[in-house]
């Protein structure tokens, strides 16, 4: 069923959508379980490390970490790196900060693994945050050694290799990929660092257990948390859109020679797939007979808007600019 059709609307003076419709969509169908069986396992490493290392993805700061990290992992000192910073619109870096902060993370750092951005802020945060703590019984090892977690497809496998780069001149030590699930067990300890010595842990991606609201689970989703088809390429197509319109970013308009920026996805896929020779023929029933229509493939349309666009290739995003206002809002 096609998503409901809006009014064309130009760059000028345009009234885009102030909100998502997020009626009738079941987000627990969109996430796998909890993933109990890898949380199990990262627990069972907690006594072979010193810190716990979190990454998240710094378009989604305050949305869609895992509760569970905190509550079973939280006795270890514990850092956030908010990855992907190149995609993020860090305008009101200070107020996330601020917010995490009032929440007990006051070791924050945000990073570009791809650039190497403040990579090279991760490893004396983690030293110096072991050098205050108490080592439960590793007070005789020398070295240092930490955990790596997240949800899915947040970076984590990249910070270890960014972490290698910088500190050991070597390469990749871990795969990674643009999809989630590239990690798939915990795995051995990875050198990272020589001076200090120090080892991580690469770990699978484990969502919550309970996403919070649609919302959020479209947030995670643009973010490539889980696989597009499950919450479906049209909807997060949508998402997208919606959320390109509100950032003013409207380069999508002259990529796919659209007449301007527009909040009906099902009028920008159709062009885009005309446009891209995305289409099919359809056999209809008529009164005289079968009739082959071609029809615009809408899926195969909406995967491309998603691959070209949903990485900031048109400038970056804050996807959870509506939760620092709420919190700006609840402030006295």
């Amino acid at each position: 069923m096609r998503l409901a059709s809006r009014a064309l609307c130009g760059v000028a003076g345009a009234a885009w959508r102030e909100s998502f419709p997020l009626g009738g969509r079941d987000v627990a169908r969109w996430f796998p379980g909890h993933m109990a069986k890898g949380l199990k396992k990262m627990q069972g490493s907690l006594r072979l490390v010193d810190c716990v290392i979190e990454v998240h993805d710094a378009r989604i700061p305050l949305s869609g970490r895992n509760p569970l990290f905190q509550e079973a992992l939280g006795l270890k000192p514990h850092v956030l790196v908010l990855n992907k910073m190149d995609l993020a619109d860090l305008k009101e870096q200070q107020k996330i900060i601020q917010h995490l902060e009032e929440e007990g993370l006051k070791n924050v750092v945000f990073t570009n693994c791809v650039r190497d951005e403040n990579i090279q802020q991760v490893i004396p945060m983690v030293r110096g945050l072991v050098e205050s703590s108490h080592r439960y019984h590793r007070q005789e090892n020398l070295e240092y050694c930490a955990l790596v977690i997240g949800i899915p497809n947040v970076g984590k496998s990249s910070l270890i290799n960014a972490l290698r780069r910088q500190h050991l001149r070597k390469g990749k030590a871990t795969r990674v990929g643009g999809e989630p699930g590239i990690t798939r067990a915990v795995m051995s300890r990875i050198q990272v660092c020589e001076r200090p010595l120090m080892f991580l842990l690469d770990t699978p991606g484990v969502l919550a257990p309970r996403i919070q609201s649609v919302e959020m689970g479209l947030k995670l989703a643009l973010c490539g948390t889980v696989l597009d088809h499950l919450v479906g390429e049209e909807t997060l197509a949508d998402y997208l859109l919606y959320t390109l319109n509100r950032h003013q970013l409207f380069g999508y308009v002259q990529h796919y020679g659209l007449d301007g920026a527009c909040d009906d996805i099902t009028r920008v896929l159709k062009h885009v797939a005309v446009r891209l020779g995305k289409t099919h023929k359809v056999k209809v029933l008529t009164g005289t007979g079968d009739v082959n229509v071609i029809q615009p493939n809408y899926p195969a349309a909406a995967r491309d808007f998603l691959r070209t666009f949903r990485h900031g290739l048109l400038g970056p995003v804050m996807l959870d600019r509506d939760v620092l206002r709420s919190s700006s809002r609840a402030d006295p």
